[in-house]
């Protein structure tokens, strides 16, 4: 037929041609279509007309005008389809402009694969971010993978392509053929803003329908903000999906979102958590990653079921008052070739020099923030787990590596600022955006930073020149107390300090003091393999940890396994050892936890003042000969407690100033046979009289138990945790 260019021709049979719409579908009276596995083919509308084969796959024909269908004959016999190139774009110029200017907060509305009804037909419309692609296809097995089938619309200097597919629904497989600047091909691309996957090791994005899920959390989203205010209790259980528990009769698999949204649920409910913190469940390819490793950011992981059913699970949280907080990564990515690196050809997502784009600790790659379409990309993706999956909170990995430029590198292994400097500028800005955007867009929510230096003002907020964070991980609370208790307790004394230094920065920042999946791996034994001495000793040492960590300034986080004090570090190929957790020593353990979550979050004087200093006050902090600790937590309008903590192995009897006369009830002791401990105490009471100590106007006698911890309230009855 005239009027085409042999090129062209050619060009379409070889799968090089970069305008496929501009030849493909109808044009002034004319259909052409590539079908490489037709040996005959028709146009089907009004009336039929047979088109006339031009070149492999090529065929063309007069056509009258109106929608019509393709009808083919071949070696597979006889089928029917909508011609993609009869379908007009679906994004419209809000979305190009936003795109480009890497504005777009809703960049999932626009990217990725959406199940749609276009122009009356219902099909998948895809779009992808390949600004230095010279063609790009969808493949999956609805075209035998084959990149010559599909080719997709370039949308102008946005760098993004399209292309809308009749006829597919979800479920469907696809990856992204994509033929780099030099005309040669990459290998297959999973979708950036894909919103599921295949089960690895199969590496295919594959298509979902979001907002299935009927949300039943009104309750919860309109009162999350006074659950996660400073001032609110917030004591958080850390937890990897998939070796929390798994069904050893079904060959040790996983447990299902479904199932993980009852036995996980009620399990931290009964323990008195107010939040679960998730570690990373984006799709990612390496279990051994911990998901710490992301390929796919907008996908949950197929691993323990579909997009929706995770929601399930955030909802039956929701259900029983518990904030779910998710592991968010967005420091670094893998080099899976299906994955972002060099995704169309070039340094799209990552920085071209090694020194600014890779990670040799992770044999990872680093985000080019100061991109604006890659900071776009990533904060969508903060807004969107926010939004599609009402997370409460994100806890943002690694943030000390995105914060330095020379984080990990030797001297004249990293590239200076544009002031000469070590900061990451860009990373900087892109931090505070993400915090100031979604606070404002999600109010109520929790960022919180993984950082471990001395960085100024993480959790202050943007306007004020801070990072905006809500909240950050205090790692020297962390460091210094682990470091104290791994000691022999002869040794205390020279280290006293440790314990006491935490209390003179804790309001610097908005801290959570945490005990995570990072202490318990790699050699590092579990928290009980921490602590020194033999039998009784380490449980006492360890059920004395917790009470102080649990009464000291600062949110609370513990990794799933050491509320029961689990004999063995984790493993996440496997499950925590659930047959340790009813011996009495453990059981005593996850008693205690409860109890202190219970204490915890009903006295006001245990949580008002976590991340203010009229909260707390030191009644006894000199007192290294003896490893003696006392102070006192309080709160406007409620009686204050008063902790006590005795970190030897021998018996203490003293006096302790108190801030009140009258009878203080023990409403916790570490001690107690409820805990498995020896059950010595104060018979559930101590009087406070009028003389002087320690710099208080009253004071009491009592009985410090060794290796222990009591609390006392004035004018409370005996908590759990009292002895008799």
């Amino acid at each position: 037929m005239p009027g085409i260019d042999p090129k062209v021709l050619r060009d379409l049979a070889e799968g090089r041609t970069d305008d496929p719409f501009a030849v493909l579908g109808p044009h002034d009276g004319r259909i052409v279509a590539f079908v490489p596995d037709a040996a005959r083919l028709w146009a089907r509308g009004a009336q039929e007309v047979a088109l006339t084969p031009l070149a492999e796959g090529v065929f063309a024909g007069d056509w009258p005008g109106g929608p019509y269908r393709l009808r083919a004959e071949g070696a597979a016999g006889q089928w029917e389809f909508d011609d993609p190139y009869r379908f007009g774009p679906v994004l419209g110029e809000i979305d190009e402009y936003l795109i480009g200017e890497g504005a777009h907060h809703r960049l999932w509305q626009a990217l990725g694969a959406h199940p749609i009804r276009h122009e009356g037909v219902a099909g998948v419309h895809f779009a992808v971010w390949a600004p230095n692609a010279r063609r790009v296809s969808v493949v999956g097995g609805f075209n035998n993978w084959d990149g010559r089938r599909h080719p997709m619309r370039r949308r102008g200097a946005t760098g993004v392509w399209e292309i809308f597919l009749p006829g597919l629904g979800p479920t469907e497989a696809y990856k992204y053929e994509i033929l780099g600047p030099d005309g040669r091909p990459l290998p297959l691309k999973a979708d950036p803003v894909g919103f599921g996957a295949e089960h690895p090791p199969a590496t295919a994005s594959v298509v979902r329908q979001l907002g299935l899920h009927d949300w039943r959390d009104a309750e919860w989203m309109q009162s999350r903000a006074t659950a996660q205010d400073s001032t609110a209790p917030v004591s958080i259980y850390e937890v990897h999906l998939g070796s929390w528990r798994r069904v050893e009769a079904e060959g040790g698999r996983p447990l299902s979102y479904f199932e993980l949204s009852s036995q996980l649920i009620d399990y931290v409910y009964d323990l008195g958590f107010t939040h679960i913190e998730i570690l990373p469940i984006s799709e990612h390819p390496f279990d051994g990653s911990w998901g710490y490793q992301p390929v796919g950011l907008f996908a949950p992981t197929i691993r323990h079921g579909r997009p929706e059913e995770f929601a399930a699970l955030v909802d039956a949280a929701h259900a029983r008052g518990i904030g779910v907080i998710l592991d968010w990564v967005p420091g670094h990515f893998p080099t899976d070739p299906h994955g972002l690196a060099r995704f169309d050809g070039t340094a799209l997502y990552e920085h071209a020099d090694p020194k600014e784009g890779f990670h040799r600790d992770w044999n990872t790659l680093i985000y080019n923030y100061g991109r604006r379409e890659v900071a776009n990309f990533l904060l969508a993706n903060a807004l969107f787990w926010l939004e599609e999956y009402h997370l409460d909170g994100l806890r943002v990995d690694a943030v000390a590596s995105m914060l330095y430029r020379d984080y990990s590198r030797p001297r004249g292994e990293w590239v200076p600022n544009i002031h000469g400097g070590r900061e990451n500028l860009e990373a900087i800005e892109f931090l505070r955006n993400v915090n100031r955007v979604a606070y404002g867009a999600h109010p109520g929510i929790m960022t919180v930073a993984e950082e471990s230096t001395a960085f100024p003002g993480v959790s202050h907020p943007v306007h004020a020149g801070g990072l905006g964070f809500g909240y950050k991980w205090n790692m020297g609370w962390m460091n210094d107390w682990l470091g104290y208790f791994a000691r022999d307790s002869v040794h205390r004394r020279h280290h006293h300090n440790d314990i006491t230094f935490a209390s003179s920065y804790a309001y610097t920042e908005n801290f959570i003091l945490p005990v995570s999946h990072d202490e318990v791996v790699h050699g590092k034994g579990s928290m009980l393999g921490k602590m020194p001495g033999a039998g009784g000793a380490k449980f006492a040492n360890l059920r004395a940890f917790y009470a102080l960590m649990w009464a000291h300034p600062g949110k609370k986080l513990l990794f799933m396994g050491q509320e029961f004090a689990q004999g063995g570090e984790w493993a996440q190929a496997g499950a925590l050892d659930w047959g340790q957790a009813d011996l009495p020593d453990h059981a005593g353990m996850r008693r205690l936890i409860g109890d202190l979550n219970r204490l915890y979050c009903g006295n006001p004087a245990l949580h008002w003042g976590d991340c203010r200093p009229e909260g707390f006050a030191w009644i006894e902090a000199d007192d290294a000969a003896r490893s003696i600790y006392v102070f006192e937590r309080r709160a406007p309008g409620v009686p204050p407690v008063v902790v006590a903590a005795n970190l030897t192995p021998v018996e203490r009897r003293m006096r302790i100033g108190l801030p009140e006369t009258g009878d203080w009830h023990e409403v916790l002791n570490t001690d107690s046979a409820h805990y498995a401990g020896q059950n010595r105490g104060n018979m559930g009471a101590i009087r406070a009289e009028a003389q002087p100590w320690m710099g208080r106007a009253q004071s009491a006698e009592l009985y410090l138990p060794p290796l222990s911890v009591v609390m006392f309230v004035p004018g409370y009855g005996t908590g759990n945790g009292g002895t008799t």
